[in-house]
């Protein structure tokens, strides 16, 4: 029995809408979007110090953060969205075929956090005028191996979903548990290499998101798989 949409299917649907204003290609239309309106001079921004300095109060009309985006960036964004994708998908087979409270749980915790990041990066991608990778799309035809950079990395391969789809009860638990580990292992690679070769202020900061709440979910997946 198909389950009724969950809010994080309807955010990932909310992202999907935007892929009808992109017509550009991923890695051949990456000019800049065009100016953004002044700030109001009202304002103050607030620019974060590094570890240990205080803040900075710049300017209303200041750029924060390194202005512009590179290849890294538009790469990471383009890869992590089907990937988070693939990972919804695996967190709503448990909730019909998991039979471990804690499985369901992590699953749970899963949507709730990459369901509202692939509308971020969906709506960043749109912003810079390259195309938003669409639910259903295989993985493998945004991975950017080819262009130079590391390749989508702990996606399931096709094969994999479809056992893990196939699997019910104490045997799905496993497979989900192993492939989610492995799933956010090459998640956390990806954004390890984005932090040291990217430039934008937003991927960076959700790079860093991704890595530190998925190592962290890593260690809570691999507790739950040793007690099965």
């Amino acid at each position: 029995m198909r389950r009724p949409p969950s809010t994080v299917s309807r955010l990932v649907g909310r992202a999907t809408a935007l892929v009808v204003l992109v017509g550009l290609s991923g890695c051949s239309g990456q000019t800049q979007r065009e100016a953004e309106p002044l700030p109001d001079p009202g304002v103050t921004q607030v620019q974060p110090g590094a570890p240990g300095e205080p803040a900075r109060e710049l300017a209303a009309d200041a750029r924060v953060g390194t202005p512009g985006w590179n290849h890294d960036d538009l790469a990471f964004v383009q890869m992590m969205v089907p990937h988070h994708q693939q990972a919804l998908e695996m967190a709503a087979l448990a909730q019909t075929r998991a039979s471990s409270p804690d499985v369901l749980g992590l699953a749970r915790r899963i949507e709730a956090a990459q369901g509202p990041e692939i509308v971020l990066m969906a709506g960043w991608l749109a912003e810079q005028g390259v195309d938003v990778p669409a639910p259903g799309d295989a993985p493998s035809a945004w991975d950017h191996a080819a262009h130079g950079h590391t390749g989508m990395a702990g996606v399931l391969t096709p094969e994999q979903m479809t056992e893990l789809a196939a699997a019910d009860g104490e045997d799905f638990d496993r497979l989900f548990l192993e492939g989610m580990i492995a799933h956010h292992e090459g998640a956390v690679e990806m954004a390890l290499d984005v932090l040291s070769a990217g430039r934008d202020q937003r991927v960076l900061e959700l790079a860093d998101d991704v890595s530190a709440g998925q190592s962290a979910e890593i260690v809570r997946l691999q507790r739950v798989l040793a007690g099965l």
